[in-house]
């Protein structure tokens, strides 16, 4: 998913590396992008091995067993220490001391002297707007200021406008909270609370270790990395892009140590790093990987469902699950394959074969051990959810739109009964009915990513505000007349590019409150559909890859030393600008294809 989860990345992050014991893992300490906290202080990094009881487990086996062990030992040793290399190449203080700053003392210290400034400006010029579209304008001056700029956690900001708008008399404190009773609020409640037993069970790493093992993927660097990639992509379709990335750093670590390991036993002259251009290729893989997954699904990203719920209030359409992957299946694939091409081909990596790396995941696929009961257990969880969220879409396919199965299954099936019934399966499904333990406790289920649910409903409030006040509509017929009478091309090509460049320095979930709710009425006004526009704002938020700010993606991977600046930077601005031809031209086509519009 798209955004980062404050309460409970840290625990995360370290239940991602359990294959990596005595590892720590340094992403982002700042809290960042779109959540109270960003990515948190962990490491990228060291991991050891017991020697002791290795060796005893070699003396028991036969002469060529004990030469394939030791070969194993080594060769996971190999990318022990490597992970172990990558975090001595940049202190550790100084990458803490980096990540902790975030948006930077000037940013904040700017933003929350012209937050406060403009939003009185706004309050007070005599500007043709009512009473209370004035004062919800002054709020939404200071609330985009203090998102951009970070002053205080972004969700506290989305609280604070809400709060402020019932001093101000914009509307009554029940209707400025009862958004919070949104049902996609209790669809992100339960999709978090599955991540949250898929991660903690390690069922994210198993699947990511059967991939990476496949025949012919781990012997060669190209296909190392988008094998790398299609993990990231895939997981991030059901779990948050962050946990995502803090799961297979390491494992990528592991894979850049062996190389390294293997590059400085040659003979000749050798640069520090010797695997470079493999190492930006790989880690930049990761999280842009993790970010174009997001788009996949609904619950995929959070700003996928803000802008959902945005769409379904201003236009009364609603896209179902399976619509919405069908409509993005084929934007992902593409996007996937330009990121590959534009990844390695500006990151060539320094050898096209790296002999040691199959055995390196076979001995740490081999420590996750037999499939648990409690991941037998989340796996038929989210079984039914995916079932659940799918059967709308499928009736409708099966018995026709009007038929009475198909409407019962959209009545009784929403996609947010489906999450916390699947979620509460999580409660109910025993793995020891002795000790009556089941596959998560209330304790760890209360750790999700509150923060990205309070400023999603922070975010429904204010698009609601802004079309029931009026001002939406002022502010659409306003912007329309100033751009004349755009086609609906380049009204798409607007929303996007506006969305990645709001989403390079605020939250992705901020980019979409702020653009989409904009959008639908200049498009209305403009007398194009606002279907095609709002959609390509929700993808062009989830890009945003130039800065290691932009994401927590990319904070963490710029958190381990191996992604200089300007490397993120170059590779980030080409396929933001390919994303956003991408995104207009998909959308535009998909939309047709699928008879949306």
């Amino acid at each position: 998913m798209a955004e980062f989860h404050p309460a409970s990345s840290g625990a995360q992050a370290e239940e991602a590396i359990g294959a990596a014991p005595n590892g720590r893992i340094v992403t982002a300490g700042r809290g960042h992008r779109g959540m109270a906290g960003g990515a948190r202080s962990g490491t990228v990094g060291a991991m050891s091995t017991s020697r002791g009881s290795s060796s005893a487990d070699v003396s028991r086996m036969e002469p060529a067993g004990i030469r394939e062990k030791a070969q194993d030992l080594d060769l996971a040793e190999r990318g022990r220490r490597g992970a172990a290399d990558a975090e001595r190449r940049r202190p550790l203080g100084v990458v803490e001391a980096e990540l902790e700053e975030g948006a930077g003392p000037l940013r904040r210290t700017i933003g929350g002297l012209l937050g406060p400034a403009l939003a009185v400006l706004v309050l007070l010029a005599p500007l043709p707007l009512s009473i209370e579209q004035q004062r919800l304008a002054a709020v939404l001056s200071l609330v985009v200021v203090w998102w951009v700029s970070e002053v205080v956690p972004i969700p506290v900001t989305g609280l604070l406008g809400l709060a402020l708008c019932v001093l101000l008399g914009v509307a009554p404190a029940a209707t400025i909270f009862g958004s919070f009773a949104s049902p996609t609020i209790f669809l992100f409640i339960g999709s978090f609370i599955l991540a949250r037993a898929m991660t903690l069970h390690g069922l994210d790493r198993r699947f990511a270790f059967r991939i990476l093992a496949l025949p012919g993927v781990a012997e060669s660097t190209t296909r190392t990395i988008v094998a790398f990639g299609l993990v990231a992509a895939s997981l991030s379709a059901v779990i948050s892009n962050t946990a995502t990335v803090a799961m297979l750093l390491p494992i990528g670590i592991g894979v850049v140590g062996v190389l390294d390991r293997l590059l400085r036993d040659r003979p000749g002259p050798t640069r520090d790093p010797p695997s470079r251009n493999l190492a930006v290729a790989l880690m930049l893989m990761i999280a842009y990987g993790a970010s174009v997954g997001g788009l996949l699904t609904p619950i995929g990203s959070p700003p996928n469902l803000l802008g959902r719920q945005f769409i379904r209030e201003a236009t009364g359409r609603d896209i179902d699950f399976l619509t919405w992957m069908a409509l993005a299946a084929p934007i992902v694939a593409l996007m996937f394959v330009v990121l590959c091409l534009i990844l390695i081909g500006l990151n060539r990596p320094e050898v096209g074969r790296i002999p040691g790396v199959r055995r390196f995941l076979e001995v740490e696929r081999r420590r996750l051990g037999p499939v648990s009961a409690a991941e037998r257990a989340t796996l038929v969880a989210f079984g039914v959810a995916v079932v659940g969220w799918l059967a709308p879409g499928l009736g409708g396919l099966l018995f026709g739109e009007g038929a009475p199965a198909a409407v019962l299954l959209r009545e009784r099936l929403d996609e947010a009964v489906v999450a916390i019934f699947a979620a509460a399966l999580l409660f109910l499904l025993p793995i020891d009915r002795s000790l009556r333990r089941f596959p998560l406790a209330w304790s760890e289920a209360a750790r999700i990513d509150w923060g990205t649910i309070l400023l999603f409903g922070s975010g429904i409030t204010f698009g609601v505000l802004l079309t029931k006040s009026g001002l939406a509509a002022v502010l659409g017929q306003a912007l329309a007349a100033a751009l004349g009478a755009p086609s609906l091309l380049g009204m798409t090509a607007l929303a996007v590019g506006a969305a990645i460049l709001v989403s390079e320095a605020a939250s992705n979930t901020a980019s979409v409150g702020i653009i989409v709710p904009v959008v639908i009425p200049i498009a209305t006004a403009a007398g194009l559909d606002p279907l095609v526009p709002a959609l390509g704002a929700v993808f062009g938020a989830s890009y945003g890859f130039m800065l290691p700010v932009s994401t927590p993606p990319n904070a963490i991977v710029y958190g381990t030393g191996l992604v200089p600046l300007t490397r993120m930077i170059r590779a980030g601005a080409v396929f933001d600008a390919a994303g956003l031809l991408l995104i207009v031209l998909g959308v535009t086509a998909m939309v047709a294809i699928l008879g949306l519009a």
